[in-house]
């Protein structure tokens, strides 16, 4: 563990969050609630009891699950957080996303953005929480990310079900003429038991509304949980499989225009020399729209239909100008060389004397590696998209998207609207993995703006949306250890180069303001693992590439997940170890590591002797609170190495739908697994070269490996779900494959020197 003092060396920001929470805008203020955003807009005999319900006299009940479901089964269990308290049965409600509002702040987001790992629970590590936690209620951002959503609902969205409950029994009470204490509720419905007769909600929700709520309440312990802790039919599967238009694209309004973007392909230049009138000549055009913003400079084509935008917009002519960054991938590579050669970086772990443990350390004790892994697009399956009208000074934006509020405050700010004048519009989203940004929304204004009264839906090629990500980072990392005669590590030294994710999105978003001190997405899923090493030093390095990145499912972990596993199976090798054993001997500070670690060994028969043509490797991770360790079998074949199965275990502290943790556990692995095998985003005279499936595959259908997927809840505290199953998985396949080959991997994707079957 970092002494206090080195750990407020580094982590100055936690006081700045705590000054803003604690004292700029005072007690008072952070502790009062939003006001409730449903109340405008109720239908008549309609209720609400708070942001997060309504009901009506027809018995209809609304469930707000303000949270982008792109597919994670989100809406489904914040929906279940209510109906378990509501005594509803989860087939009974109607489930929406809702209004944009800062009452649907995603406090525990921010809360676990400070620099503790998750398993630092000291006085410090927790009011660092709190400050980040208040931040996030002042900041009011409603957002979708970090694996946080379930976590941040689960108090108050039970709270929510608890709270209305309470008032309906209250309700009942005055209308039956009897003592609440002789209610109960059941199936949507307070029932008297000694008399026969019972209320539906809808019955007492006008009268119920009107009265104070409960200053407190109490939630039901987990035994006597009717949904929460099982599987439950997914609320969103119906209007999927019926092919409903909940998403994006499906989108359809009265005298509707259509549009796509053609942004430089040269990031942030702007364009000289431009000939549009070829585009022009394209029958069914309307407009073409320049538009120039922090996300890129570019056009936007306004026309009858989408066809004929995508066929102008390819014939858009202009001087696209030079990068002022690496133009290629030899070219980043030396720039991240450079960084972890000549920058000291940010310190954000330090246990022992690391340089006293190598300043005197053998030549046939240490360890030394370089790893690498390449800019990823996000490949969302629904192409960026969203629609817009802009009418008597008003926007209303329709978009899948995973930050309604930034979407209101930018893409409002972008035409001179403040958030007042914007509505947004959620819908479901087709894939969002971190990439839902607000540049869409942005580009879809600008072009309502210019044709006021009518809306435009803006739909981009998928060769547009490969090459205007926002990627995740180009990393590259520098590691040694020194080993003892056991050959265990003593001393361990890593330090990542990579673009600073919070500075990019900064740069897009709020570009007047420079953030300060470390990032630590730089080294998420190095600094914060479970290892205990008494030299143990992590540092990471901004070496700015100039190439937009972002936030991409794990972020940091995806990458330092790679290089802190593989390396940790090196150090292994060396030291004659089982990887496995590795783990457990520098885990034993950690029961819930420990326990994920021997049940996957367990599940994947570890011990076994290894046969010919086949291998496995293993890898750990801790990433959003969970713990996750994941073994991959390869086998090789005729037609190159095939990945046969997957085990995974995972820690989740409170396990609230498994289908949908194993469900996204699979999905994440895929995720992971497909980066690892095929994906990389190159550059070719500064213009990213890959532009869809062809040249950036992900996993196919036949090559999908069985999973074996195993549940534990002992750690005391909740993980989250979405994002975990992914840094493991790259690792582990990587392990495996250097085993299979007796050959050590140390640069993504492994298609570069390996064939997939």
């Amino acid at each position: 563990m970092a002494t206090l003092g080195k750990i407020a060396r580094r982590t100055f920001l936690v006081g700045a969050a705590a000054l803003a929470g604690g004292v700029a805008f005072g007690a008072w203020y952070v502790a009062r609630p939003y006001a409730n955003p449903l109340e405008e807009g109720l239908a008549e005999g309609e209720a609400t009891f708070n942001p997060f319900l309504k009901i009506g006299s027809d018995d209809t009940i609304t469930v707000i699950a303000p949270r982008a479901e792109m597919g994670q089964g989100i809406s489904t269990t914040l929906a279940a957080f209510v109906a378990e308290e509501l005594d509803v049965p989860l087939a009974r409600l109607t489930v929406e996303h809702g209004p944009t509002s800062w009452a649907y702040y995603n406090g525990t987001m921010m809360e676990e953005s400070g620099p503790f790992p998750w398993y630092e629970e000291g006085f410090v590590a927790e009011l660092a929480r709190d400050a980040f936690a208040t931040v996030g209620k002042v900041l009011g951002l409603q957002a979708t990310g970090g694996s946080a959503s379930s976590r941040d609902g689960f108090v108050r969205m039970r709270e929510a079900g608890a709270m209305a409950r309470m008032m309906l029994v209250e309700a009942a009470a005055g209308r039956l003429d009897v003592a609440r204490g002789e209610l109960t509720t059941r199936d949507g419905a307070v029932v008297h038991e000694a008399s026969g007769r019972s209320l539906t909600y809808g019955e007492l929700a006008l009268d119920a509304a009107k009265l104070s709520p409960p200053s407190r309440v109490t939630l039901k312990e987990r035994g006597d949980w009717k949904l929460l802790g099982k599987p439950q039919m997914r609320v969103d599967m119906l209007p999927k499989v019926t092919g409903a238009p909940i998403f994006g694209v499906d989108v359809w309004l009265p005298e509707m225009l259509f549009g796509t973007v053609r942004m430089n392909p040269v990031f942030w230049q702007r364009t000289a020399n431009v000939d549009l009138s070829a585009a022009q000549a394209v029958p069914g055009v309307v407009k073409i729209v320049p538009l120039q913003t922090t996300y890129g400079h570019g056009f936007g084509v306004i026309a009858q239909n989408t066809w004929a935008a995508f066929r102008a917009a390819d014939l858009i002519e202009a001087d696209w100008g030079a990068p002022a960054y690496p133009a290629d991938a030899a070219a980043v590579d030396a720039v991240l060389t450079t960084a972890l050669d000549t920058e000291q970086g940010s310190v954000m772990r330090e246990d022992g004397d690391v340089e006293a443990d190598f300043a005197d350390a053998p030549r046939e004790r240490l360890v030394e590696a370089e790893y690498a892994a390449p800019f990823l697009a996000h490949f969302c399956m629904e192409p960026m998209n969203a629609t817009a009208l802009y009418r008597d000074g008003k926007l209303e934006i329709w978009a899948p998207n995973q930050m309604p509020t930034l979407v209101e405050y930018l893409s409002g700010a972008a035409i001179g609207l403040g958030s007042k004048d914007v509505t947004a519009h959620t819908t479901f989203l087709g894939g969002g993995f971190g990439r839902r940004e607000v540049d869409t929304t942005i580009y879809a204004a600008l072009m309502a703006r210019e044709v006021e009264g009518r809306p435009v839906k803006v739909i981009w090629s998928r060769e547009e949306d490969v090459r205007h990500d926002t990627y995740r980072p180009a990393a590259k990392g520098r590691f040694r250890a020194r080993l003892d005669e056991d050959g265990l590590p003593v001393a361990l030294d890593m330090k990542i180069a990579a673009p600073s994710i919070i500075g990019s999105v900064m740069r897009r978003t709020f570009p007047s303001l420079s953030p300060a001190g470390p990032d630590g997405t730089i080294t998420q899923g190095s600094h914060d693992q479970p290892y205990t090493i008494a030299s143990y030093r992590v540092s990471g390095v901004k070496a700015d590439l100039g190439i937009p990145v972002g936030f991409w499912r794990s972020v940091g972990n995806s990458f330092n997940g790679f290089f802190h596993e593989c390396f940790m199976d090196e150090i292994a090798e060396a030291g004659g170890l089982d990887p496995v054993q590795l783990r457990r001997n520098l885990m034993g500070d950690f029961p819930a590591a420990l326990a994920v670690v021997d049940r996957v060994a367990e599940m994947s028969d570890w011990a076994s002797p290894a046969t010919d043509g086949r291998a496995k490797g293993f890898a750990f991770t801790l990433s959003f609170g969970s713990w996750v360790a994941e073994v991959v079998e390869v086998v090789e074949t005729d037609d190159g190495v095939r990945i046969e199965k997957v085990w995974i275990a995972v820690d989740v502290g409170t396990a609230l739908d498994p289908g949908i943790i194993e469900a996204q556990l699979v999905s994440g692995a895929v995720f992971g697994l497909s980066s690892a095998m095929n994906q990389e985003i190159t550059l070719k005279d500064g213009r990213v070269e890959q532009s869809n499936l062809h040249d950036f595959d992900a996993m196919r259908i036949h090559q999908c490996p069985e999973f074996e997927v195993a549940i534990l809840e002992n750690h005391h505290k909740m993980g989250g779900v979405g994002e975990i199953g992914t840094p493991p998985a790259v690792a582990a396949l990587a392990n495996a494959v250097s085993r299979l080959k007796g050959k050590r991997f140390r640069t993504l994707p492994l298609s570069k020197e390996v064939a997939f079957a």
